[in-house]
């Protein structure tokens, strides 16, 4: 790197130039000679030579050169040659110095960066806006032949414009950052920029422009080059929902279908010095109606829970939440809070039957009679008075129309590969491979030796005192995938795949004693909870902004489409029964809908809610026994420097001009009406 010709101590003005326009002034001397050398004439005749007197001298001079003489054109030629030089040398000068052959400029992008601030005119402007405009007031004052590459830093590091010294890309490669609602990572960004400047050669640093409300304040510990950390905005008052649950409920009565109602369940903090007196509603998404509404005063540093209900039709369910506080404050994106309406405490549950029939428990049958199973285990899912119970065949399964994803599926006697539904429970499956399990060899009376008591289908109960008839032998692909065993091998596996829940037993529980001891019931309850609990809140659970999002979608879905919260189309992957959506970079509801033979969509909410991100006040960078960081505010950062290459690229092409005329112009004729040789 070329290193600036003038330098300066801080506070004082600084001029820059790079000497490699400089060369330009080597010109000057062919210039100067061009007017010394004499000019080669060829001979004419001519009657008299009176009118070329003072050429005459040089014709007799035998020196090759003339005196240089004072000429305009000469003065206007070295004055535009010098300018252009200068010009091409890039003159600047600046308030302070601020050095490095290469800087790694990061700017954080996380969700406190979009908070309310002011300019230094006192504009209303954002967090992220001063950021851009201090990146871009360092780049200007970089030393010329200095490079420089820029960092975003939200959940994770983008590189936003590679190592370069072209100013102009860099400047525009700053433009379209903007603040996420994510939780910000500076770590992951400064490992980046450590491992781009490690290998060059030349005074390296890395400048951080946050507003130090980091999620991560010890992600800057240990850096190994240089590091300044400028803080931007002041510190703020700020209210905000940091947590947001959706559960269906009961509000009391007799019948459930009455008294069932949706309970949200929000927390709201008050970050500030003073009480926020502040409305909380909720309504569902597109639409202006208030579901439910509270007015709550919270006082300075309380997080104040707030439980807003209302009863659901039919048409509501998994339907999108939108929870706002009123009035809005400087940071109005944690205001918003997102929901989705459950599908309700009635679990839909289908039970197939892939046998030739079944014996009725009401009607006599017994344990041990032919295909009786089916029955006992219909018994069992009738017990829980929050479950619908469907019966028919396999065909039936395979066949309805419209079954509820998230219908827990009992298919008993058979194991079709792609059964629809959810979560899903397989009894004595014929012989062959069943989801990854072997169904081998028949059993006679195997003896019950162990059960795995830390698996939750299989919490609170005993399986002391149950006598099998006969099962099948069972080999998993994996030794943790037994869930019970016998002296004779394995007869209960876990056939989870990544989108359900899957459970298969190895035997008829008609052939067992099973089904008249508590610990039966027990376990299909178990089942059903489980199978409840995925169907309020998705195989994955609630989403975050910023992480991947996982969907449940069923394994025969084709022409898969994603959808974010403001209309944008979303790249979206599918395997084994699951949507992933790479990112989530704002908070709001996302859409997925699906074709195929189970056609359909869902609506999933994703949620900033970080105390760290909307806390607003001023915070120390580091943890205690952080490494060494220069800490500033950008209110003491180095003045962007003036560039005048242009004014004197300006300048240069001014004198060109005059030169120009001075050559062509009309020359005034003489008083008296003689010529100007006269």
């Amino acid at each position: 790197m070329a290193a600036p010709l003038a330098q300066a101590s801080a506070g004082a003005p600084l001029a820059l130039l790079s000497p490699s326009g400089l060369w330009l002034l080597a010109l000057l001397g062919p210039l100067v000679l061009l007017y010394i050398l004499k000019i080669k004439r060829s001979r004419r005749r001519v009657p008299s030579t009176w009118l070329w007197a003072a050429a005459q001298r040089d014709l007799m001079a035998r020196a090759p050169f003339r005196r240089l003489l004072a000429q305009l054109p000469l003065l206007l030629q070295a004055l535009a040659l010098a300018l252009l030089a200068l010009a091409l040398a890039r003159p600047a000068s600046r308030g302070r110095d601020f050095t490095g052959d290469h800087v790694a400029i990061i700017l954080d992008a996380s969700a406190s960066m979009s908070a309310a601030a002011r300019g230094p005119s006192g504009e209303a402007t954002t967090r992220i806006e001063l950021a851009k405009q201090l990146a871009r007031d360092l780049l200007s004052g970089l030393a010329p032949g200095s490079d420089a590459l820029i960092l975003e830093a939200g959940r994770d590091a983008r590189l936003v414009a590679a190592l370069d010294r072209d100013l102009v890309r860099l400047r525009a490669a700053i433009d379209p950052v903007a603040a996420r609602d994510v939780e910000g990572d500076l770590g992951a960004a400064v490992a980046l920029a450590v491992d781009r400047l490690r290998q060059l050669g030349g005074a390296r640093r890395i400048v951080v422009i946050t507003d130090g409300n980091l999620a991560r304040p010890g992600a800057l510990r240990g850096v190994s080059l240089p590091l300044d950390v400028i803080t931007v905005g002041d510190p703020i008052d700020n209210a905000a929902i940091v947590r947001v649950d959706v559960r269906s409920g009961s509000a009391g009565g007799e019948a459930p279908e009455a008294s069932e109602e949706v309970q949200a369940f929000l927390v709201v903090a008050n970050f500030g010095a003073q009480p926020r007196d502040v409305y909380v509603t909720m309504r569902q998404d597109s639409a202006l109606d208030v579901l439910g509404s509270r007015r709550v005063l919270v006082k300075p540093g309380e997080r104040l829970p707030v439980v807003l209900t209302f009863r659901p039709s039919p048409g509501d369910y998994r339907k999108g939440l939108v929870f706002e506080l009123s009035p809005r404050d400087a940071m109005p994106l944690d205001d918003v809070a997102y929901g989705r309406v459950p599908a309700g405490d009635r679990l839909p549950v289908f039970l197939a039957s892939g046998g030739a029939g079944r014996g009725d428990p009401g009607a006599g049958a017994q344990p041990g009679a032919a295909s009786g199973g089916a029955a006992w285990l219909e018994r069992a899912l009738a017990s829980d008075p929050m479950t619908s119970v469907t019966s028919g065949g396999l065909a039936d399964l395979l066949g309805a129309p419209g079954l509820d994803p998230d219908t827990f599926v009992v298919i008993d006697g058979a194991c079709p590969p792609d059964p629809p539904g959810g979560d899903l429970l397989i009894v004595n499956p014929p012989p062959g491979r069943c989801f990854g399990t072997v169904v081998g060899q028949a059993l006679e009376r195997p003896t019950l030796t162990s059960w795995d008591t830390a698996d939750p289908r299989l919490r609170f109960l005993t399986l002391d005192g149950v006598h099998l008839r006969a099962a099948s032998s069972l080999t998993p692909e994996a030794a943790a995938q037994a869930l019970i065993r016998a002296q004779e091998g394995t007869i209960a596996t876990d056939i989870s795949t990544s989108s359900r829940t899957g459970t298969l037993l190895g035997f008829d529980v008609g052939e067992s004693d099973w089904p008249l001891k508590a610990s039966f019931v027990l376990f299909v309850r178990n089942l059903l909870e489980q199978a409840r609990a995925h169907r309020a809140h998705g195989i994955t659970g609630p989403a975050r902004t910023g992480e991947p999002l996982r969907v449940s979608v069923p394994a025969t879905a084709r022409e898969l489409q994603a959808i974010g919260p403001a209309g944008e189309r979303l790249d979206v992957a599918q395997r084994a029964g699951v949507a992933v959506v790479a990112e989530t970079p704002r908070a709001g509801l996302y859409r997925l809908a699906w074709q195929g033979p189970q056609a359909g969509s869902v609506v999933v909410p994703a949620n900033l809610t970080s105390v760290a991100e909307s806390d607003l006040a001023t915070r120390p960078i580091l943890a205690e026994g952080g490494g060494e960081v220069a800490v500033s505010s950008a209110a003491g950062e180095p003045d962007a420097h003036t560039e005048w290459t242009w004014l004197v690229a300006l300048a240069a092409l001014a004198f060109v001009v005059v030169d120009v005329w001075y050559f062509t112009r009309v020359p005034r004729p003489l008083r008296g009406g003689g010529s100007p040789a006269g």
